[in-house]
């Protein structure tokens, strides 16, 4: 839900080669990503309580106050994680989209009734992307970003965004470290229930709800010998999803004097949540 209500002054400058000059690939080299198919990736999942979190209109609704995560813990062949990985070689900072077959069935740990095609999309809600952030002789990062929903009764459920990692040992073809989950709020999820023939929309705040596999230390201990920062892979991802993202959004204390230099117009717009994510 983005209404616009909130006043802010900003000045739309479109540059040209903006959306190149915002895609970090720049190394030359690729690699090849796999995975052996004869083992097995223990994971753990979680989703702390939310019925705190929402209004009194949801508080009677049952299936959203007590959502647990189905299954605590679920052994996965890796190829479930190969429908992370791209098909061919690719390079730092290249993006790639997963295979929806393994995502769907890593979310079903988290609730049985996953959807990745959006009942509501406003035509930059449906998407996955990967992308390479880092590789050594070793080890390789992938970051991804997965809008989903979960269908619940007589609603939908939807999170802002499932974001995360996957490490994979290149020498052994294993998963080395895996976590999908929410971000932080302060809003991090939608919430719409169909009730006597009328929607109800409503958002609210899940402190953790996530997939891990293996220890996250692993990844803070990595040295890479070629990587973009966490800061621009997400930065790239969202370009994948959001056309608001390839605006150049201007603070108002610049605006004003861009706008008399460039004797160009100032627009303003009104918004209310961010233009980022799939919650308010």
């Amino acid at each position: 839900m983005k209404i616009l209500v909130i006043g802010l002054l900003i000045l739309i400058v479109i540059m040209g080669g903006q959306l190149n000059a915002d895609n970090p690939s720049a190394a030359k080299s690729k690699i090849t990503l796999n995975l052996e198919g004869n083992s097995e990736v223990l994971v753990t999942g979680f989703i702390a309580p939310i019925g705190d979190a929402v209004s009194d209109d949801f508080k009677d609704w049952d299936a959203l106050t007590n959502l647990r995560v189905a299954e605590p813990e679920k052994r996965y062949p890796t190829s479930v994680f190969q429908s992370f990985l791209p098909i061919k070689p690719v390079s730092v900072g290249e993006f790639w989209v997963p295979d929806i077959t393994g995502v769907v069935t890593l979310l079903k740990q988290l609730h049985p009734n996953p959807n990745l095609s959006m009942h509501i999309n406003a035509g930059d809600s449906f998407g996955l992307w990967a992308c390479l952030r880092a590789y050594n002789d070793k080890f390789a990062d992938i970051v991804f970003r997965i809008h989903a929903e979960f269908k619940l009764g007589e609603g939908w459920f939807t999170p802002s965004q499932f974001t995360g990692h996957l490490v994979i040992d290149r020498l052994k073809g294993k998963v080395s470290f895996f976590e999908m989950y929410v971000p932080e709020g302060p809003v991090n999820f939608d919430v719409k229930r169909v009730l006597y023939g009328m929607r109800i929309a409503g958002a609210g705040y899940c402190s953790k709800m996530e997939l891990r596999a293996g220890n996250q230390d692993l990844l803070e201990s990595l040295e890479f010998t070629e990587a973009i920062t966490q800061e621009a892979a997400e930065r790239a991802l969202i370009l994948r999803f959001y056309r608001s993202q390839h605006i150049n959004w201007m603070p108002f204390d610049q605006v004003l004097e861009m706008a008399q230099t460039q004797q160009k117009p100032i627009h303003v717009i009104s918004i209310d949540g961010p233009l980022t994510d799939e919650s308010c």
